[in-house]
């Protein structure tokens, strides 16, 4: 019987080598995000030359009207995409789940999505030519925010509906059936069983919508129109002639920003699950 040679590589030359790979990971991720910040604070016009100190550019950011209004009409939209991406993603997954057999249904899986496998550019070109006619015949919508909402709410519906259908498949069925067999009804089982079970995919689903219709540009191109520019879309344009260090200033807001809302909702979703934690060893002592 032939013996099966040994590898070469010691436990802790794995572990180290793992490790390694791990931080040189944390490293390309994160160290370009770390120079942003720091150049942030940089004397020098040069977006990407360090040359002393200073909070001026947050000053500029301040001053900056083109910057503020797309700031705050991108976050209008990621708020609006957010919260109606969870609600129809939310249905489209209970429809999904709860109901696995009608007729339709791999159409309708297929369509909800559609969006996740097609190229964005695809996805906008059609949007604008269905909104374009749709403007021409109707009269509405003119190209602005509602347009570009509409565009991230059909690429948020898609990411929300597989992050919470994959949730609602990992309920146990039984819970609602003891909620039915002690009187509830379907929609009671829903709000005081489902839903609370799902309140940290719900979170995560938002957090996740949020996070793309804030820095998405493709869709936002096909979709803005005049007074509508977009945070993403004025700093594109800007880079075609050159970054100013303010685009460090109000990119550093935004990561600290998000950065504080990932770690509150961190906070609060693990709270929760120790205090069900806690409820549920209790409910079983004697």
């Amino acid at each position: 019987m032939s013996r099966i040679p040994s590898t070469p590589f010691t436990p802790t030359f794995n572990r180290g080598l793992g490790r390694a790979w791990l931080a040189g990971g944390y490293l390309f991720l994160y160290l370009p995000i770390v120079a942003l910040i720091l150049y942030s604070f940089s004397a020098s016009d040069l977006p990407n030359t360090w040359s002393g100190f200073t909070f001026k550019w947050y000053a500029a950011l301040a001053q900056d009207q083109e910057l503020l209004d797309g700031l705050g009409l991108s976050l209008k939209i990621a708020l609006a995409t957010a919260c109606g991406s969870v609600i129809l993603g939310m249905l489209a997954a209970f429809t999904l789940v709860k109901y696995p057999r009608f007729k339709g249904r791999t159409l309708f899986s297929g369509m909800v999505n559609a969006p996740l496998v097609m190229p964005e550019v695809i996805v906008g070109l059609s949007l604008l030519l269905m909104l374009v006619s749709m403007q021409r015949w109707l009269g509405f919508p003119e190209r602005g925010a509602v347009t570009i909402w509409l565009g991230h709410l059909l690429l948020g519906l898609a990411y929300a509906t597989v992050v919470l259908q994959a949730r609602l498949k990992e309920i146990n069925p039984q819970l609602e059936e003891a909620a039915m067999d002690l009187g509830a009804r379907p929609a009671q089982v829903f709000f005081l069983v489902t839903l609370p079970s799902m309140a940290p995919s719900l979170l995560s689903a938002w957090l996740l919508t949020f996070t793309v219709s804030l820095d998405d540009v493709v869709l936002s191109a096909f979709l803005s129109g005049p007074g509508s520019t977009t945070l993403p879309l004025a700093i594109f344009s800007r880079a075609r002639l050159g970054l100013s260090p303010s685009i460090n200033a109000v990119a550093t807001v935004i990561i600290t920003v998000v950065a504080v809302g990932v770690l509150v909702a961190s906070y609060v979703v693990a709270r929760r699950e120790r205090r069900l934690a806690a409820e549920m060893a209790a409910a079983q002592r004697p």
